[in-house]
């Protein structure tokens, strides 16, 4: 089992009807995306409610900056499971305070990957999202290299993507495509 069990697929919530199709799933794990700043906690609290352990992008989140206040706001007010962010200030301040922290990083080119190589190294996150999560060989390089577990996100279509990602060393993929979450959230 992975650090999500058995669970392959954090769903990814883009609004609460998403939300409402991801708890008709067998579950554990997913991601809040795109939330405006009014219904977080109220998102939260009835994820909780449900049992379920829950990231949230603070980068997404309408109406916040994502710095240090804010996070320190949102780990204490309202106590997600975990944080995503592309910024080192928000993984160090999560990581603080006791909450899962992932690390964001978009791979364009071989520049992108050594600097994120290096961002992961100085910030020590729980985890590492990389995107787009359709290119094994960097999900591979990054995996080996820094030793964290990679969830492979962006742009994954298809359940051979899903598949490749996987093989490939991802922990898991996080997308928000419901026919994806039917076959890898039974």
């Amino acid at each position: 089992m992975g650090h999500f069990g058995d669970q392959k697929l954090l769903p990814a919530i883009r609004s609460m009807k998403d939300f409402d199709k991801m708890l008709k799933h067998p579950v554990h794990y997913g991601v809040f995306l795109d939330m405006h700043i009014g219904l977080v906690k109220q998102a939260f609290d009835y994820a909780k409610s449900k049992d379920k352990k829950m990231f949230l992008h603070i980068d997404l989140i309408h109406g916040l900056a994502s710095d240090d206040y804010a996070t320190e706001y949102i780990c204490q007010q309202v106590k997600p499971y975990g944080i995503i962010s592309t910024r080192s200030s928000v993984i160090k301040k999560a990581r603080q305070l006791g909450v899962m922290a992932t690390q964001r990083t978009f791979v364009i080119d071989s520049s992108a990957i050594e600097r994120s190589i290096e961002l992961i190294r100085k910030n020590d996150p729980d985890f590492v999202e990389v995107l787009p999560g359709v290119v094994p060989k960097i999900i591979t390089k990054i995996s080996e290299t820094t030793g964290k577990p990679v969830i492979a996100g962006g742009l994954i279509e298809t359940e051979e993507e899903v598949d490749a990602a996987l093989q490939a060393g991802a922990s898991c993929i996080t997308t928000s495509n419901r026919a994806l979450w039917k076959t890898y959230c039974v």
